[in-house]
């Protein structure tokens, strides 16, 4: 993609317009690159949607399978001369490429103008910014580190919500005398990284978590790895086979969770809005804690759009006005509920958040407690090759914990 990026930029020269005033007009065309999904996703894109089309303007939807998939449409687009005028992007230290290479339109103005800095919490306005000017509109923040439980399962059997691994075990234990599948993931590969990565953060601690993902090999090897590639192990025992999961998303086990089918998932806040997107509440279906280990931090990733540079007519003015509705108080609002997310905005009213987005927004906003999902500063290479050693390791128990700490320890240190 750097080389694509660069292409462009060398090929076309791009005249940026001053940000004038963006309200929300008739007639505008965009076209916008996503891969939100899912129905819930769907659903939360509908907010933009529905307030971009009702105004007389024109909506263009480009959906993607994934992330990989979005960047490799972006980039070709761009390279080719054509870049989209809005694309969905993950806010986390890699998204600084993009202005880096001068592919994306500065909204510094218009974030002046709306006061973002005073509105948008530090740390976020730091992941939209590039060299103190804002080039991204942050639309909502997620934690990865939460444990859902089904209020029905949990209720029959009169199970407290964990607060150990031990916990987890001994509740995923009763939950298979009873009949019910214990914990339950779809078939992704990332699923699998996504609980490590909370249970690697609860053995080895925030600066040991920190030093894997910063490419210290010597971490990997630690004890407390090895620690936490068998505690891996003990939640792939409660999983049903790859086989009985096959074509399974992490949507179709979320579902089960809300119809009373399984008893755990451990997945990050969109899991909240796809139950919330079928109509179960926190508390009457569902119950939410943090993952065990992890409840002195929290795991953010946070989703923003991008404003690639063009030279067609209205565009650049087009995308401010697009920036300015992502960050609407009410639009925040509605978005965070479907995605199951938290808004970016911190002046949003809390009382009107349900009890798990409440316990979510009252941990982000203590700035001392504050993890990225660091696993994304590693190349994209390496994660993909650390994410299917997970994966495999997860799926063949006859793989040991200590082969896959060496595998792992190797796909570092190679990257």
């Amino acid at each position: 993609m750097r080389a694509l990026f660069i292409g462009f930029y060398l090929a076309a020269a791009v005249t940026a317009t001053n940000a004038q005033e963006a309200p929300l007009t008739a007639d505008i065309q965009i076209d916008v690159v996503h891969y939100w999904i899912s129905e819930s996703e769907s659903a939360a894109l509908d907010v933009y949607r529905n307030a971009w089309n009702s105004a007389g303007n024109h909506w263009t939807d480009l959906p993607a399978e994934n992330e990989a998939a979005l960047k490799r449409v972006v980039s070709e687009r761009i390279a080719n001369g054509y870049p989209p005028t809005v694309t969905q992007w993950n806010l986390d230290a890699r998204a600084t490429e993009l202005p880096d290479f001068g592919v994306v339109q500065d909204i510094e103005a218009l974030a002046q103008r709306d006061g973002w800095r005073n509105v948008l919490p530090s740390f976020v306005i730091d992941l939209i910014s590039h060299q103190d000017r804002v080039y991204f509109a942050p639309s909502n923040i997620h934690l990865e580190n939460w444990l859902w439980t089904s209020q029905k399962v949990f209720d029959e059997l009169s199970l407290a919500p964990p607060e150990t691994w031990e916990e987890i075990f001994a509740a995923a234990e009763r939950i298979e005398a009873a009949g019910y599948p214990a914990i339950v993931i779809g078939s992704a590969p990332w699923e699998v990284a996504l609980i490590f990565h909370n249970i690697m953060f609860s053995t080895l601690g925030a600066e040991g978590y920190a030093s894997v993902f910063q490419g210290d090999t010597q971490a990997v090897l630690d004890s407390r790895m090895l620690e936490a590639l068998d505690l891996l192990r003990r939640v792939s025992r409660f999983v049903e086979p790859s086989a009985a999961r096959a074509g399974r998303t992490w949507a179709d086990a979320t579902r089960r969770i809300g119809r009373g089918e399984a008893g755990m998932q451990l997945m990050g806040d969109w899991a909240k809005g796809e139950l919330a997107s079928l109509g179960y509440m926190a508390d009457r279906d569902f119950g939410c804690v943090f993952t065990p280990g992890t409840a002195v931090t929290h795991f953010m990733a946070i989703d923003g759009f991008a404003f690639p540079l063009t030279t067609r007519d209205g565009v650049p003015d087009a995308q401010r006005t697009f920036a300015r509705m992502v960050l609407d108080p009410d639009n925040q609002l509605a978005f965070s509920r479907r995605k199951g997310s938290l808004p970016v905005r911190a002046d949003i009213d809390p009382t009107e958040l349900d009890r798990c987005s409440q316990l979510g927004l009252q941990r982000i906003r203590d700035e001392s407690h504050h993890d990225g999902v660091q696993s994304r500063a590693l190349p994209s290479h390496v994660m993909a090759a650390w994410i299917g050693t997970l994966a495999e390791f997860f799926e063949d128990d006859t793989i040991s914990s200590r082969t896959a700490q060496q595998r792992l320890s190797q796909i570092v240190s190679e990257g």
